[in-house]
């Protein structure tokens, strides 16, 4: 499984952030999503990345099998 970013739709909420500091940061200079765990690999990695595109206001991230 592999965590996708669209950076052209990222708002920058932060909202991933929040649900996984572990795997999610900001761009320092514009706020959007810097994916720092792509590969999800523990069940609770995996819940955590579901959770992560589900609230994401922009739909900026998705998951790829």
């Amino acid at each position: 499984m592999q965590i996708i970013a669209n950076l052209e739709r990222c708002v920058g909420a932060g909202q991933c952030v929040l649900v996984d500091p572990e795997a999610f940061d900001q761009n320092d200079q514009d706020g959007t999503v810097i994916v720092l765990r792509p590969h999800p690999q523990s069940a609770l990695e995996i819940a955590r990345a579901k959770e992560a595109v589900n609230v994401c206001p922009g739909r900026t991230l998705s998951l790829q099998d």
